[in-house]
């Protein structure tokens, strides 16, 4: 039987072997205890370190961690001399350490310094940790750590340093933690802590560090406090502490750091203050309810470094005394009442330059009253904050200041001073941030802010600044905060400053400024504001604004940008759009209504139609703004908006909209008809004259006019950029520029002399111009024969902007333009009939010297803002001979006549000389093209098909088929309901087929010889 259960026990023993043999086995780490099981029976610390890694190191930071080394050689592990093998220091700072930690932990029984700070940790803290009775220092900060602080901790008697800072702790602070009598340091900053500060951490009697910010804390600051006299680190800032400070803690000797600012601290410091605490190196009270003056003791605190009082109701002078404070690096009085209201206030601040050492200057937003002494310049050479705003401070900036040349930010916003700004603020080459907002300086905007090129923030708005925004702020690349509104700055916007790529907030509001918004300020990529509200700006708004994908906030509200709003698809971020105020014509654009976020639209005041939108933003009324759009329908009920027209009232109302609009056109051709008819009438009895009227001799055109130069010319394009290019010519390009010597926006026309012909089309330019003036002629401002910044020859003419481009556009739209809705009613294109038969005749007739045009043609016809006609271009032109009759003319000042095909009169093909007929001819095909709407080498005119012919093939039935029919529909969609009787279109119809008739009576003409044009211009004046 005994040798049975013998069996039985050995059987049971051995299979208890295999069973825990199998068990570790399991664990992955079973390898890495080799070596250490062999070395010594008692594995227990290893094991706990095997098992932490296991759960604590997904990352596998602790490679170190096997069987290769002895676990004491481990990553952060030390073992104790006396008793080998067991781990006394655990400091594992900073190795993405993660997961809930683990409980094996408490298994470390030797452990003395337990350091997981700056980790990934989570959970609770396993409240096992209490069971580690030789633990001295703990740090667990800067993890995730949640719920609260284990009371047990109080098992752990020796405990010098608890540090729990930056976690998500939750609940009371225990307690029992006033049991620890050796704890020194007690660290429980930024977490989630409610309640009130235990009494009985008074018992701490070894405490000299206390951080409990940033929590939530509530109650009083227990008395019990100034009990612990080693206590010289006291910081409890950031909590809802209330009522006054114990007087026992101002007695704390050895006190280096107070702080306990943004509480509901109250009551006022004591007068002794810088008696009773000697030592003190750093004093924050800021963002309370402190009142009462500045203890003038403070002077005795001769280590006080750093001095924080801001934010709360201390009153009185800032006490003089201060400057015997020789360590001072940090003074912070802003946002209390201090100050007397008398002009000697600013005194004090000439007391403070006996502290060498200050960096930081702040007495912002109190009652200081007097003039800015020039001591000021004085100041220590390592300040580098000065705030002086929101006083009562008067007079000018000290030229001095310049003196300070380490100054990084200087704010002296919301005062009362006068004069210019010193150039000595633009030789601070450190300089950040600029804020003098809000005072009364004048004179030019200073240039000299171009050399702060270390700039992110200036604030100059709410001044009396005059003149224009200098180019030179292109210099300050790092500009990300830019402040000019309520100025009396005038002139365009600066192309330069859209080169400021770093810009996030652009505010010009409330100045003078005039012209377009530069397509350049798509380079602001990073725009997040931009305000030019309340300005004179004009033109389109750019679609390359699209391009600014950071927009959040844009306003443009009283200024005269006009025509349709651009597609700003991109800006899906915006929140607030106002564009009120201005001539914005067309429909409102889709793209509006589906931008997710927007919180506030204004689009009243505009000339914004059709049917309002009923999504997105449109849907909350309060909103949207869309007051003073008579043409807007529709829509959310509570806009207060009539409702849209049905569809069969829309046909109706199309329907007598037309009837009222053949009224229009029948009369308004019938009044142009008689114009143009008085108008040749004359041309007719001024030809028929033997001798031309006594002519006025006039000068070279060279001295006529203003001398320019090159770099003038290349000052007023941007060096000619491609930006200002507005057009290209066969012999040359034409840019925009802005010439200060004439006040005004011009076209300079460019002269490519590398092409053959550009010098004889330049002279005959000048010929041409000298002697001729017309107010439906081109005005030449003035000529430019020179050298350019090459050496090489150059020459250039200075001509009127004409606002509204050529008629080539107007007529024939590229994809680019098709988008403004270019149209001519019938009405501006009679007019410009008119205008341009009036500088025909005045050339052929009225000039000493009759000039033939030689290229008339729509890109040569331009248009002012008033859509009126000037005709240009006279690089072509010739002069005809005194004696030549007007129906004989054969002399002409060059044997070869060039031209544009489609326009050039057929016998200058076959070596034809130049006559008044030629340009007349031009003139007829001209009007052809005006109201047919298409080119006379349109690819439907191939072959014996010419645009004559189009024309004469569709006389008399199919007169209507031929005509643009853009010229109709402009006129239908403008004109309201008419009572016009019904055949009011078909008179409309007749005087198209007379006039088509006429006008292909004299075009028809191609193949006849130049003596029978007199008729064909008899025609023209009777019928045209």
């Amino acid at each position: 039987m005994m040798e049975t259960s013998c069996n039985i026990f050995v059987v049971a023993w051995c299979f208890l072997l295999f069973l825990i043999h199998a068990i570790l086995l399991m664990s992955p780490m079973v390898e890495s205890i080799t070596s250490t099981t062999k070395e010594s029976p008692n594995a227990t610390d290893a094991l706990a370190l095997l098992a932490f890694k296991q759960r604590n190191d997904p990352f596998n930071s602790l490679s170190t961690w096997n069987h290769t080394l002895p676990f004491c050689r481990w990553q952060g592990i030390m073992c104790s001399r006396r008793h080998p093998l067991r781990v006394v220091v655990m400091n594992l700072t900073g190795l993405q350490l993660a997961g809930p930690l683990s409980p094996f932990i408490a298994n470390l029984t030797f452990l003395r310094v337990f350091d997981l700070s700056n980790n990934k940790l989570i959970g609770q803290i396993p409240p096992e940790i209490g069971r580690l009775f030789r633990l001295r220092y703990l740090y667990l900060g800067d993890n995730s750590l949640e719920g609260e602080i284990p009371a047990n901790l109080t098992r752990c008697w020796r405990l010098k340093v608890i540090n729990f800072h930056t976690n998500a702790l939750i609940g009371r602070i225990p307690v029992e933690l006033g049991s620890l009598s050796r704890l020194e340091r007690l660290v429980l900053g930024i977490n989630n802590l409610t309640g009130s500060i235990p009494n009985s951490l008074g018992n701490l009697s070894s405490l000299t560090v206390l951080f409990l910010s940033r929590n939530g804390l509530e109650g009083n600051i227990p008395e019990e406090l100034g009990q612990i006299k080693s206590l010289s680190i006291f910081n409890i800032q950031e909590n809802k502490l209330s009522g006054t400070i114990p007087l026992a803690l101002y007695n704390l000797s050895s006190m280096v750091i107070f702080s306990v600012t943004q509480n509901q601290l109250h009551g006022s410091l004591p007068l002794d203050l810088g008696i009773t605490l000697p030592n003190i190196i750093e004093f924050y009270v800021a963002y309370n309810q402190f009142t009462g003056p500045i203890p003038t003791s403070l002077n005795n605190a001769s280590r006080l470094e750093r001095l924080e009082l801001s934010s709360n109701r201390f009153t009185g002078p800032i006490p003089m005394n201060l400057g015997r404070l020789e360590g001072l690096r940090y003074l912070n009085l802003e946002n209390n009442s201090l100050g007397s209201g008398e002009v000697e206030d600013m005194g004090s601040l000439s007391s403070l330059t006996n502290c060498s050492l200050l960096q930081t200057l702040s007495v912002s937003g109190n009652r200081l009253r007097g003039a800015l002494p020039t001591s000021i310049a004085n100041l220590s050479t390592n300040l580098q904050e000065l705030y002086l705003g929101m006083n009562q401070i008067f007079g000018s900036i000290p030229s001095g200041i310049g003196n300070l040349f380490n100054l990084i930010f200087l704010g002296m916003s919301y005062n009362f001073m006068t004069g210019t700004i010193p150039e000595g603020i633009g030789k601070m080459s450190k300089l950040q941030a600029l804020a003098l907002g809000t005072n009364n300086f004048s004179k030019e905007f200073p240039s000299f802010i171009g050399n702060n090129t270390r700039l992110f923030a200036m604030d100059l708005g709410g001044n009396n600044f005059e003149g224009s925004i200098p180019s030179t702020l292109e210099n300050c690349r790092l500009l990300s905060q830019l402040y000019l509104s309520h100025n009396n700055l005038n002139g365009y916007l600066p192309k330069q400053m859209f080169n400021i790529t770093t810009l996030q907030i652009l505010d010009l509001e409330a100045n003078s400024l005039v012209g377009s918004l530069p397509m350049e300020v798509s380079n602001l990529k990073g725009l997040r504001i931009l305000i030019i509200s309340k300005n004179k700006l004009s033109g389109e708004i750019p679609r390359s604004l699209d391009n600014c994908f950071s927009l959040e906030n844009l306003y443009i509200e009283g200024n005269f940008f006009r025509g349709t709003f651009p597609s700003l698809s991109s800006l899906k971020g915006m929140l607030r759009m106002d564009i009120s105020r201005n001539n914005f014509s067309g429909e409102i654009p889709e793209y509006i209504e589906h931008i997710r976020y927007l919180e506030y639209l204004n689009l009243s005041y505009n000339d914004f139609e059709g049917e309002a939108p009923q999504e997105g933003i449109f849907k909350n009324a309060s909103a949207v703004s869309v007051i003073g759009n008579k043409k807007l329908c529709g829509g959310s009920p509570a806009l207060l908006l009539l409702a849209c027209p049905s569809q069969d009232s829309k046909k109706q109302r199309r329907r007598f909209s037309r009837r009222r609009m053949i009224a229009i056109i029948v009369s308004s051709v019938i009044c142009s008809v008689l114009l143009l008819s008085l108008l040749f009438y004359y041309y007719i009895r001024k030809s028929k004259k033997k001798h031309p009227e006594p002519h006025l001799e006039m000068n070279p055109l060279e001295e006529q006019l203003l001398q320019i130069s090159y770099g003038d010319l290349s000052r007023a394009t941007d060096g000619f950029s491609q930006a200002n290019l507005i057009g290209v010519g066969s012999y040359g390009s034409v840019y925009k520029g802005s010439l200060d010597c004439i006040g005004k926006i011009v076209a300079v026309k460019v002269l490519n002399l590398e092409r053959r012909g550009a010098s004889k089309s330049f002279i005959a330019e000048c010929r041409a111009l000298r002697n001729i003036r017309h107010r439906n002629l081109l005005k030449i401002h003035t000529v430019c024969s020179s050298i350019d910044c090459k050496g090489d020859d150059f020459k250039a003419l200075v001509f009127d902007y004409m606002a509204n481009g050529n008629l080539e556009q107007w007529l024939h739209p590229s994809r680019d333009e098709q988008y403004q809705s270019k149209n001519l009613t019938l009405i501006q294109r009679l007019n410009i009939v008119v205008d341009v038969a009036s500088a025909l005749n005045y050339l052929h007739n009225s000039c000493e010297k009759s000039i033939v045009h030689c290229d008339l043609k729509p890109s040569n016809i331009l248009l002012d803002d008033d859509m009126s006609a000037h005709v240009g271009d006279f690089g072509l032109a010739r002069f005809l001979s005194e004696a030549t009759s007007s129906c004989s003319q054969s002399h002409t000042n060059s044997p070869s006549i060039k031209g544009t095909i489609g326009y050039l009169a057929p016998e200058y093909g076959m070596g034809g000389e130049a006559s008044t007929f030629g340009d007349i001819y031009s003139y007829g095909i001209l009007l052809l093209e005006m109201f047919i709407g298409k080119k006379p080498t349109d690819e439907i005119f191939n072959g014996s098909l010419s645009i004559h012919q189009f024309a004469k093939m569709a006389l008399p039935e199919r007169v209507m088929e031929i005509v643009d029919q853009r010229l109709l529909s402009a006129e239908a969609e403008a004109l309201n309901e008419s009572q016009t009787p019904i055949n009011a279109e078909s008179k409309l119809e007749m005087y198209l087929i007379s006039t088509f008739k006429e006008l292909e009576s004299m075009r028809g003409i191609t193949k006849v010889y130049i003596g029978k044009r007199c008729q064909t211009y008899d025609v023209l004046a009777q019928g045209s």
